[in-house]
């Protein structure tokens, strides 16, 4: 699916690569938002859009619980693409490609992911503004950055990942959180 490397930061996106963005964009957004199938955290969203186990990304729910933390949701596309793009070695080091697609990742995130003008990514100051957290606004708000992020891990997949990237299947309306 991948193009040319020699600036995987800026290509353009081919058609088939930009479709698998935003494939990715509308499976977390549907796994989010809780219409269609049970919703999602963050986190798991994120996981799961990627074909990954969700358990672990349980922790990342609601900036790591507590609300304290980084947003679950930007936390979980750095998580995906250490999971895809790492040395799968405990005692390898960081591989060049996981290197190239955090930095593109977090920067990109920092510029395009739509915090609705809160300077933090910290969950708990996100959502304030938004009211109580299980209304609809807040849900509402959360949906759209779980689907910002993850449009931008499934970029950062297919302009800095080595081969093809995983593939995001469609959402069956009878679908439970995976393990």
């Amino acid at each position: 699916m991948a193009e040319s490397r020699s600036d995987p930061g800026t290509r353009a996106l081919s058609d088939a690569e930009r479709a698998y963005v935003a494939s990715a964009r509308a499976k977390a957004h549907v796994l989010y938002e809780g219409v269609r199938v049970a919703h999602r955290s963050c986190g798991i969203a994120i996981a799961e859009t990627f074909g990954l186990p969700t358990r672990p990304y349980q922790a990342l729910r609601r900036g790591g619980i507590t609300g304290a933390g980084t947003c679950g949701a930007l936390r979980a596309g750095e998580h995906v693409l250490g999971e895809l793009l790492g040395d799968p070695d405990p005692a390898g080091a960081v591989t060049g490609e996981l290197r190239a697609a955090v930095g593109w990742y977090q920067a990109e995130a920092e510029r395009r992911v739509d915090r609705g003008g809160v300077p933090s990514t910290i969950c708990n100051d996100l959502v304030r503004p938004h009211g109580d957290f299980g209304g609809a606004r807040r849900k509402a708000f959360c949906t759209s950055l779980a689907a910002q992020v993850a449009e931008l891990t499934a970029e950062a997949l297919v302009r800095f990942g080595p081969a093809a990237p995983p593939a995001i299947t469609p959402v069956e309306p009878t679908e439970s959180p995976a393990p």
